[in-house]
């Protein structure tokens, strides 16, 4: 493959990563005089926010992904590779892929996050995280086979633990999982498993901090609790998992709990690519950088988003891992960069807090945007009108509106697919490497 650079002359920058960040690095140094080459162990770009609702079968996987090469059709300076990067070479300013090596002037890391199990090996083999397409699409098998199971054991206990369901972590992605887990049981359960009833499937969220929704308003987070009380989750505050061997989940409460079905949402940990050994590591195992988002000890490496931690006095741990803050730095960056390239001077990074929101389930919503901190329908339909507008291309936004539309009318979904079976006999078979 060839991998030399298509116009000589021009600096070429490399991007790790085509999630948020990456991609508006790559966007908006259309006119700049570069080329820019992104690297990505995935072909397509995935809308993370609405990974849960892939997992849960309200959505279909392609709708929420998009290929990268089609985002970036138009844009001449622009080539991409599927590659899986192996090491960065800051000496020689190359990076080895499995593709090849591959020069570089200018490096953006941009490879995200991924699921902190905080040193457990036995909660990182037995539970479920849901960072990705395909490990959402896991998840939804896991729920679908279960359900199947439940449906013809003769065994009582091993039904009820098939039917409980337990949330690790009480941030969006937890809230929302959790929320969704009970529509199912109040909507699908009984229609769609004849035998089966809503006091059959139990479904609980456990979150180590003392509410949930920590980083948004406290009126978000007692409402937030207050929609998922009333569906009938079971939330358990100020806890932390102990243990769990597929079995049987531990919480520091003394609280016990039988079940197959643990979906861990409790932390994230920065995709560092090996070979930045200079740059100091950060809580979370994110990479710190200055106020241009440049990798602290390298001048020509940079890193935004969720794998960057970005120190300033105003913010002693770094910005917060969410998608505006990458969207945010990724055009920011782009600009810096393309300066760097003509000479001028640089400008620091500020972010601009649009806002957060959560969804709790239909109707059910929470939102802070700036000074207006609102709940209920409303916010849900805010929410709602931000995901769908914030998707890449016309055609996706156009069937998950339509699937939005089909599922609130019959409030059933039609993707509770087992497409591939996900093999937990397997799993519970092979012994944890300690």
């Amino acid at each position: 493959m060839d991998l030399s650079q298509t116009t000589p002359g021009k600096p070429r920058v490399v991007i790790i990563g085509g999630g948020f960040g990456g991609i508006q690095v790559a966007k908006s140094l259309k006119n700049a005089p570069v080329e820019v080459m992104m690297l990505d162990k995935h072909n397509y770009h995935t809308f993370q926010p609405l990974l849960y609702q892939v997992a849960m079968g309200a959505l279909e996987g392609d709708s929420i992904a998009f290929p990268i090469r089609r985002i970036f059709g138009r844009q001449k300076n622009f080539t991409f590779h599927w590659a899986e990067v192996q090491r960065i070479n800051p000496d020689n300013n190359t990076v080895t892929a499995n593709i090849g090596e591959i020069k570089f002037d200018y490096l953006v890391i941009a490879t995200g996050a991924n699921t902190n199990y905080f040193g457990s090996k036995d909660i990182e083999f037995y539970t479920m995280p849901m960072k990705n397409l395909p490990e959402a699409l896991n998840l939804r098998s896991l729920i679908m086979q279960n359900l199947e199971k439940a449906m013809v054991t003769t065994d009582e206990e091993e039904r009820q633990a098939l039917l409980t369901f337990v949330v690790v972590g009480g941030g969006p992605t937890g809230v929302e999982l959790s929320g969704a887990l009970a529509e199912m049981r109040m909507h699908i359960l009984c229609k769609d498993y004849p035998g089966l009833c809503l006091d059959d499937m139990k479904v609980y969220l456990a979150e180590g901090k003392p509410e949930l929704l920590a980083a948004m308003s406290e009126g978000a987070s007692k409402k937030a609790k207050t929609f998922l009380g009333d569906l009938g989750v079971t939330i358990y505050n100020d806890v932390h998992v102990t243990s769990y061997n597929g079995d049987l989940l531990t919480i520091d409460n003394g609280t016990n709990i039988k079940t197959r079905n643990v979906f861990w949402a409790a932390g994230v940990r920065g995709e560092v690519p090996q070979g930045v050994d200079a740059a100091p590591l950060m809580r979370g195992n994110r990479i710190k950088t200055d106020d241009i988002s440049r990798v602290e000890g390298y001048q020509n490496i940079f890193a935004i988003g969720d794998v960057a931690a970005m120190i300033s006095a105003s913010t002693p741990e770094g910005l917060p891992g969410v998608a505006p803050v990458a969207i945010q730095q990724g055009k920011h960056l782009a600009k810096n960069i393309a300066n760097i390239v003509t000479g001028k001077p640089t400008v620091p990074f500020k972010y601009f807090d649009k806002g957060t929101m959560a969804t709790v389930g239909r109707n059910k919503a929470v939102a802070d945007l700036g000074k207006l901190h609102f709940q209920g329908f409303f916010a849900w339909l805010v929410w709602m009108f931000v995901h769908l507008l914030s998707l890449a291309g016309f055609s996706n936004k156009l069937i998950v509106f339509c699937s939005w539309a089909i599922n609130y009318f019959n409030k059933d979904g039609d993707n509770r697919l087992i497409v591939r079976q996900f093999d937990t006999e397997k799993m519970m078979a092979e012994p944890v490497a300690k």
